[in-house]
């Protein structure tokens, strides 16, 4: 027998990363920092080539390039990130005091926050830039608070196609859980910047130059002992397997995590993030 859920309102992605998704995400925060440790390292690598004294990171969530790019920084610096969850960033500036380290937060839209113009040297994102409703106006934005030598640096997921670890769970969960929310190519949402004629053609029409969109394919490693974790709590299964009750549930999670198998080696979960680096440059 399959659930009944409900479909995301309009005000999805606000209502999404302030509820059930910004709450497991700060759950399981640690264990998505260790599994996206290669993004946040290229990242940094592409801060500290760059001169950089003010540092925006867009859609900062709960907070380590944030906080890895403040380190790098140091007292030469400073590095702000910017997100509409305040669960994350609660977690973000809990982090930031107990390590010490001088980054900042604010919970805005970076689609329409005014900031400073002119007021960023680069511009980051990891994982943080697909959720826009209005892309172009987004870009423009940020293209409106980076100086006139910025550099624009973000890491986003290609298709869905090509990151088949992303789509196992809901996949393996269809014949037993109606209504999982489906995919949009074009919309908000995790694959919104699959496409790499979209990214040049947002970035064009937003002001920016020098525009360099380049595939990279990242291994990723998860343990085992927490796979079902990430699965069920994550992700468009995630979004509805919190509503059924404890009999459903394990039987979800049961069949769901027997499809994840392949990605399984001994004590580890690995598989290949296939994704986008992107740089630009104010035009």
């Amino acid at each position: 027998m399959k659930m009944d859920v409900t479909r995301q309102t309009a005000n999805e992605q606000e209502m999404l990363w302030n509820g059930i998704a910004g709450r497991a995400w700060v759950d399981i925060q640690e264990m998505l920092d260790r599994m996206f440790k290669p993004f946040e390292e290229l990242l940094v690598e592409a801060v500290s080539t760059h001169f950089a004294g003010r540092v925006l990171d867009v859609g900062c969530g709960t907070g380590a390039t944030t906080l890895a790019v403040a380190r790098l920084l140091g007292a030469n610096g400073h590095c702000l990130g910017i997100d509409i969850s305040e669960p994350m960033l609660a977690h973000a500036r809990a982090r930031a005091e107990r390590e010490n380290v001088p980054a900042s937060f604010i919970r805005a839209d970076a689609q329409t926050h005014a900031f400073e113009p002119a007021s960023f040297d680069v511009i980051i994102s990891r994982f943080g830039v697909m959720f826009f409703d209005d892309p172009v106006r987004a870009f423009a934005n940020l293209r409106r608070a980076a100086t006139s030598n910025a550099g624009l640096r973000f890491v986003a997921w290609r298709s869905a196609a090509e990151n088949p670890f992303m789509t196992t769970a809901e996949r393996a969960a269809a014949p037993l859980v109606a209504n999982i929310p489906a995919r949009s190519p074009d919309a908000p949402g995790q694959f919104a910047f699959g496409d790499e004629r979209r990214i040049h053609r947002i970035l064009d029409e937003s002001g920016w130059t020098g525009i360099e969109i380049r595939p990279i394919d990242v291994g990723c490693t998860l343990p085992e002992k927490e796979l079902a974790c990430y699965f069920a709590r994550l992700g468009p299964l995630g979004r509805v397997l919190h509503e059924a009750d404890e009999a459903t549930r394990a039987r979800v999670v049961d069949e769901v995590r027997a499809a994840f198998d392949p990605y399984v080696h001994g004590a580890d979960v690995r598989f290949t993030a296939a994704c986008w680096m992107v740089r630009a440059r104010p035009a």
